[in-house]
């Protein structure tokens, strides 16, 4: 019985410990949350603007009475001829965050299940450790992969990554590129998104519904209108991916922030299970130890 209680008393002191870590793990969480969350409203904020841009360029063009754009980035391949598809997905590069990973992994294998149906190739390329591993682990062929890039997100490493997927874009080797990245939704839940990046096919009933502030520009119908679209298209696809990796940051922190709190309040219940289960057992050895003096208290008599 002493054995057992001393089981016990290391069990508990064991969740303790444990319930210290995920607790001050969850208070790093909710730190990194914050400033995470902030960065993802400010490049939510600039993508915004860079869309409105967009649209403002797009209207002029239209204005301008040109219909046929010549850039690559707007080449849009008939679906029956669609050959090679890239998809750019986004996981963490540490765990303990939930079933943040699984759910973009899932929705990756699914993708390329719909792909594949279609006799479409995929191609992945992949940010992030966990989603690394994750592939590797499968033995599942990855076109590229970078790891500490979504823990610490960098607007020119990002760029210098997604530029071989535009490259493959822009020289016909590839007919989409895809990102798929769980994104930030609020301080108890994420989004999973998935979003074509290329080509780029502008929603023109937009340009009749949004009131766009103007622009000093220049567009000549002849020539400038497809290097101003090549310019800014690239700078669209850069930043798509620049805020996919932030955004996705904020969802880790705020998955790993429950997970965290889930852990701690499991642990508190387990120490509670534990401790009545050590308190009963003292009871049994106390209750067993009196009845064993007792009864050698009679036999002496």
């Amino acid at each position: 019985m002493a054995n057992g209680l001393k089981e016990i008393r290391k069990k508990i002191s064991s969740v303790n410990n444990t319930k210290k870590t995920t607790r001050a793990m969850k208070l790093v969480s909710t730190s990194k949350l914050k400033k995470a969350e902030e960065m993802a409203r400010r490049a939510k904020a600039f993508a915004n603007k860079l869309n409105e841009v967009f649209y403002d360029i797009m209207d002029r063009i239209r204005q301008s009475g040109i219909t046929n754009i010549d850039s690559k980035f707007f080449h849009n391949t008939d679906p029956n001829e669609v050959k090679v598809v890239d998809i750019i997905f986004v996981t963490a590069d540490k765990g303990l965050c939930g079933g943040f990973n699984s759910i973009t992994m899932k929705e990756v294998l699914r993708l390329r299940d719909e792909y594949q149906s279609k006799k479409i190739q995929v191609r992945f390329r992949c940010v992030g450790k966990k989603g690394n591993a994750f592939f590797m682990f499968n033995k599942i062929k990855l076109e590229d992969s970078i790891a500490d890039l979504s823990s610490s997100p960098n607007y020119e490493r990002s760029s210098e990554f997604v530029e071989s997927a535009v490259k493959d874009f822009l020289d016909g080797k590839t007919q989409e590129v895809i990102i798929v990245h769980n994104g930030f939704k609020n301080l108890i839940s994420q989004e999973l998104k998935s979003v074509k990046i290329l080509p780029l096919i502008p929603d023109m009933s937009v340009l009749d519904k949004k009131d766009i502030t103007p622009h000093v520009l220049n567009i000549s119908p002849e020539d400038e209108e497809n290097v101003i679209l090549d310019e800014l298209a690239k700078k669209y696809v850069e930043y798509n991916m620049y805020y996919a990796l932030v955004d996705s940051l904020a969802a880790e922190h705020s998955a790993r922030m429950q997970a965290m709190d889930a852990a701690t309040n499991n642990a508190t219940e387990l120490v509670k299970t534990l401790t009545i289960s050590y308190n009963k057992a003292r009871q049994e050895a106390i209750t067993t130890e009196l009845v064993e003096i007792n009864a050698g208290a009679e036999a002496m008599k």
